[in-house]
């Protein structure tokens, strides 16, 4: 309903999911896709990544309620053009909406100083950037019985949901993960839930015994009186 308020802007369809999204973009051929990020079925960055793809003539803004890095990154690495968080007015919005049309970036003020907050960062300039390689996928875990990342890692865990493995395996509880990765809690019980299906673990002593196994952490050294 405010889409269709604003000036300059026809909404010509609305998708409830990823899948959705695609498939209305091949039919609409819409100029801008105002894209969320959690969905059932394909999510946002996946739908991001299709349309760019299939048709590079529709960019692609995300709205979400997430501002966290594992979201922000992987939605541009997609190639969307925009990014704006849900707090996000009408004007903003279409002011996101023209900058893209343009060939310019939409971001909203906070995604910006996240951006500059991050290629400040001495690790992010030394991976190369937030257009670069994720950070987690350069420097060794956070965790301090952790080993350095490999280029590939075992059943499909990305980078990050290794890294959120290391620190299980040290003992961490979700709020420790989250103050030491810098993101919410939410996003890291995401990550466990990705990993333990993934690896097949039920619970966090078998994801535990999986990080010890596959190199991902350093079990603790043994010690004799």
């Amino acid at each position: 309903m405010l889409l269709g308020l604003l000036p300059g802007i026809e909404v010509v369809g609305a998708a409830a999911d990823g899948e959705e999204a695609v498939r209305l973009v091949a039919e609409h051929a819409p100029d801008v896709v105002l894209m969320d990020l959690r969905m059932p079925r394909c999510d946002g960055v996946e739908a991001t990544r299709r349309i760019r793809a299939r048709h590079p003539a529709t960019h692609v803004v995300v709205l979400t309620t997430y501002a966290d890095d594992d979201s922000l990154f992987p939605a541009l690495r997609a190639g969307a053009r925009g990014y704006l968080t849900k707090d996000a007015g009408g004007e903003e919005i279409v002011r996101a909406v023209r900058h893209v049309m343009s060939g310019e970036a939409g971001l909203s003020p906070n995604i910006q100083r996240r951006l500059l907050e991050r290629l400040s960062d001495p690790a992010v300039a030394a991976a190369g950037g937030a257009g670069g390689t994720h950070p987690a996928a350069a420097a060794p875990f956070a965790s301090p019985r952790s080993v350095p990342l490999r280029r590939e890692l075992p059943d499909g865990l990305t980078a990050r949901e290794a890294e959120v493995l290391a620190l299980v395996a040290d003992g961490l509880s979700n709020a420790e993960i989250a103050r030491r990765l810098h993101v919410s809690t939410a996003t890291v019980k995401t990550h466990i839930n990705n990993l333990f299906a993934k690896t097949g673990a039920r619970d966090r002593a078998q994801a535990m015994r999986y990080a010890f196994q596959h190199g991902i952490a350093r079990p603790p050294e043994s010690s004799i009186t």
